[in-house]
C-alpha cells in the first residue's frame, strides 16, 4: 500500500487553491470538456499519474467516453478513434509533457492551428502544463 507523503493541499493552501482555480477557468474557455479530460488522461499516462488516471477516466465515461477510445488513448497514433482534431491536441500534450526531449516543435504547434484558435491553443497549453504541476504533485507526494 502507498501512503501519502505529505497533504499538501492542506500544508500549502493559497497554492494549491490557485491551481484549482485555474483549472476552474479552463471550464469557461471554448474548448471542448471531453478533449480538456483526454488530454488530462494522457499527460497522466506520460507522468504515471494512477489517481489522476482513475479520476479522469471516470470523467470520460461519466461523460459517455467509448472504453475503446479510453482503452486505446496510450496508442492514439495508431489507433482509429481519435480525430485528427484530437490527434493534434494529444501530439501537443505529449510534446509539451516531454519538453525537455521535445522541445515543443514547430510542426505540433503549427498542426494546431488548422484546428483551434490561438486562444484555445493557449488554453490547451495552460491544460497541458496544470495538469503536468498537478501529477507532478500527485506522484511526489504519493496521492
Amino acid at each position: 500500500m502507498i501512503t501519502q507523503r505529505l497533504q499538501y493541499s492542506e500544508l500549502s493552501p493559497a497554492p494549491y487553491k490557485g491551481m484549482l482555480s485555474a483549472l476552474n477557468g479552463l471550464e469557461k474557455g471554448s474548448l471542448d470538456k471531453t478533449l480538456i479530460e483526454l488530454v488530462f488522461m494522457r499527460v497522466s499516462q506520460i507522468n504515471g499519474c494512477a489517481y489522476c488516471l482513475e479520476m479522469h477516466g471516470k470523467a470520460l465515461r461519466e461523460a459517455g467516453t467509448s472504453n475503446t477510445k479510453i482503452d486505446t488513448l496510450s496508442g492514439w497514433r495508431v489507433s482509429h478513434e481519435f480525430s485528427s482534431a484530437e490527434r493534434a491536441a494529444l501530439e501537443w500534450a505529449d510534446a509539451v509533457t516531454l519538453i525537455a526531449a521535445t522541445g515543443a516543435p514547430d510542426n505540433a504547434f503549427e498542426t494546431l492551428k488548422h484546428h483551434f484558435s490561438d486562444a484555445e491553443i493557449s488554453d490547451l497549453t495552460f491544460a497541458i502544463s496544470i495538469m503536468n504541476a498537478f501529477n507532478r504533485l500527485a506522484v511526489s507526494m504519493r496521492q
